[in-house]
């Protein structure tokens, strides 16, 4: 199937590390121009580097997604480098597991910024260029924990809960001038190598989420999935690429589970 990602620009936030890096991978190997938006500047050029090796078409910029300022100036670079932005991937996420009674408003602050205030400074600043264009294809990574519910992660749940109804709402105003809106839920999706993270990513070694999922703790949740196994990067790729394209210009508005049948809505 030709997918129709040929010369397209793509920006995918927090493109340098585990979902995000296969995604920028998988753009640029479909013809894509990837734009890497990170925080960690060393991860993404070692991931544009890694990507122009095999022949395809990317580059870094460095962006905090959580201030409205970095991002109007890191759309205001690729559009004077690039001339336009076609696809969108809001895959920025974090999180540090832990009961919301034992949770301060500190932390708060850092998952709300992270989850959903990062996808309120992407979109309100894409958006303009993409009606103005008649044209643009939006893929916000939320969570089956937006869906459903999880445990230790309520602050993170209702973020991710937030974008979905955020993205579907947007769906409803801008699909007049072709942009399509949808998003993807990943279950857990760890990282197979270190290779594939960045310091900043919340599979980082720093990182709480570390120590709930040891290799014993994986084995034991990758049970409560029909499919038996936990999510890997190109699983979420694979969806998020396909939804990016112009193969999918007539599904707009929908959210779809990438999590081996663990939420089944």
């Amino acid at each position: 199937m030709d997918l129709g990602l040929q010369g397209k620009v793509a920006i995918v936030t927090g493109g340098g590390s585990n979902i995000g890096r296969a995604i920028s991978f998988m753009l640029a190997r479909e013809g894509a121009k990837t734009i890497i938006v990170d925080i960690d500047e060393t991860q993404a050029n070692k991931v544009v580097g890694q990507i122009c090796a095999l022949g395809g078409q990317a580059m870094a910029v460095n962006a905090d997604v959580t201030s409205i300022a970095s991002v109007e100036a890191m759309v205001k670079h690729v559009l004077r480098s690039q001339g336009q932005i076609d696809i969108l991937i809001d895959n920025v996420g974090w999180d540090s597991p832990q009961l919301f009674v034992e949770t301060t408003p500190d932390f708060w602050e850092k998952v709300i910024a992270l989850n959903y205030r990062s996808h309120l400074n992407c979109l309100k600043t894409v958006l303009p260029h993409m009606i103005a264009r008649g044209y643009g294809r939006i893929v916000s990574i939320s969570s089956d924990a937006g869906r459903a519910g999880e445990f230790r992660e309520a602050v993170y749940a209702g973020c991710k809960a937030g974008v979905i109804a955020l993205s579907k709402s947007i769906a409803r105003e801008v699909g007049r001038y072709g942009i399509t809106v949808n998003v993807v839920c990943p279950g857990v999706t760890v990282p197979e190598s270190e290779e594939e993270i960045s310091g900043a990513s919340m599979w980082g070694p720093a990182e709480g989420i570390r120590q709930f999922f040891t290799p014993e703790a994986q084995e034991k949740a990758a049970r409560n999935y029909p499919l038996r196994r936990l999510g890997r990067a190109q699983d979420m790729a694979n969806a998020v690429v396909f939804l990016a394209s112009d193969a999918a210009s007539y599904i707009t508005g929908q959210t779809l589970s990438v999590s081996g049948g663990y939420t089944m809505i």
